[in-house]
């Protein structure tokens, strides 16, 4: 299986936070291919700079590769999906993540019920 993780599910796994539960640690562990969207280093970013999120910037991107995850750039056709889906959900990032797993395609990890009620392709967790 192929799936990209949420900016908050590869926050929480950087972190061993209990609220991973262990099914969904292992069914990130056992998947073929993990991929962190630049959606998700750029939207922590950004957190990290108003004060929202404590974190580095330098570890979540070296988190990446120290995990066998895979960077899944923007490209032009994620933003053409993007700008594609309904207004379910508000949020750039969250839409961009979406649009993502649409195009790729991939299942996408989160624990937004607003943004898993775009696709089957969406897992809550």
């Amino acid at each position: 299986m192929r799936i990209l993780l949420d900016t908050h599910i590869y926050l929480w796994w950087l972190t061993d936070s209990p609220k991973l539960s262990l099914a969904i640690k292992q069914k990130i562990e056992t998947a073929t291919e993990v991929y962190i969207s630049s959606a998700s280093i750029w939207e922590a970013g950004i957190k990290i700079s108003t004060g929202k999120l404590e974190a580095e910037i330098d570890d979540l991107i070296e988190g990446i590769p120290a995990n066998r995850f895979i960077e899944l750039p923007i490209t032009a056709k994620h933003s053409k999906q993007a700008t594609q889906l309904p207004d379910i959900h508000r949020d750039p990032f969250d839409r961009m993540l979406i649009a993502q797993a649409l195009c790729e395609p991939l299942r996408l990890l989160t624990a937004d019920g607003q943004v898993a009620k775009y696709s089957e392709l969406v897992d809550l967790v």
